[in-house]
């Protein structure tokens, strides 16, 4: 239902307008009776409304409440990519260089992992599941890449993660050069040959004082480093390591491996 505005107007009875008239015909008779007095005093009393009248009040700026800007959260730790999409191309005998910008990735990243206790944040400074697909000659290479290389892994990061514990800042990592070695196919149940480096130096400083560990074993795919056991490469339980932590820079190496 809709309602309207129906209009209605109140009519006064046609007796009250007669008095009305009457009585105002009887003020214009006073009025013209008197000798002008009660007209001058009227204006005077006008005159003295106007003067006393308050002045109309101004319009008052409102001004707006105060608001509290709370500043965005600071952004999130992420990794940085290393050679996407490389793992599911051929290898190359390239030897791999540490001044490129994705080793220089890949070590932030095995970093990062190590101080937040993310290992994920370390995937990709991680041997690539696609590469080591085409390494070994094993069956299920996905199987053990994921239930044996990534999860000794994450164990590893978890134990460095305790032992650098909070504040401790990157300096460098010392890849022993002197140490690497071509892994010819066949050798290690491989089918493809890469280049492999053990005992690399991750050096830190906690505080006043310089310490360090050590990447047990860097292999190559595509003329980058990445690692492939971290915290030991064989071992005798499901528990994580940290290799060689030593003060100071420690020493790299020994050779050997594969």
């Amino acid at each position: 239902m809709t309602w309207r505005d129906t209009g209605v107007r109140i009519r006064r009875p046609a007796l009250a307008v007669t008095a009305a008239a009457s009585a105002a015909t009887l003020i214009a008779s006073i009025c013209v009776a008197c000798d002008g007095s009660i007209g001058a005093g009227t204006k005077a009393r006008q005159a003295s409304a106007t003067v006393s009248r308050a002045p109309s009040p101004r319009a008052t700026a409102v001004r707006p409440a105060p608001t509290t800007v709370t500043p965005p959260p600071p952004p999130s730790p992420s990794a940085l990519p290393v050679a996407p999409g490389a793992g599911r191309l051929a290898q190359t005998s390239a030897f791999p260089t540490v001044k490129s910008a994705d080793f220089k990735n890949a070590m932030h990243d095995l970093w990062l992992a190590v101080t937040t206790g993310q290992p994920r944040l370390a995937l990709p400074a991680f041997f690539p599941e696609a590469a080591y697909a085409q390494v070994k000659a094993i069956a299920s290479p996905q199987s053990d890449w994921q239930y044996r290389l990534w999860y000794d892994f994450t164990l590893d990061v978890a134990a460095a993660h305790q032992l650098v514990g909070r504040g401790a800042t990157f300096v460098k990592v010392i890849v022993p050069a002197q140490y690497a070695a071509w892994v010819y196919p066949g050798g290690c149940y491989n089918s493809t040959g890469y280049w492999h480096v053990p005992g690399a130096r991750v050096v830190y400083r906690h505080g006043s004082q310089l310490r360090s560990f050590g990447i047990a074993s860097l292999i190559s795919w595509r003329g980058d480093w990445y690692v492939i056991h971290f915290g030991a490469v064989l071992r005798s339980g499901g528990y994580g390591e940290v290799d060689d932590p030593e003060p100071g820079e420690g020493y790299p190496g020994p050779p050997g491996g594969c």
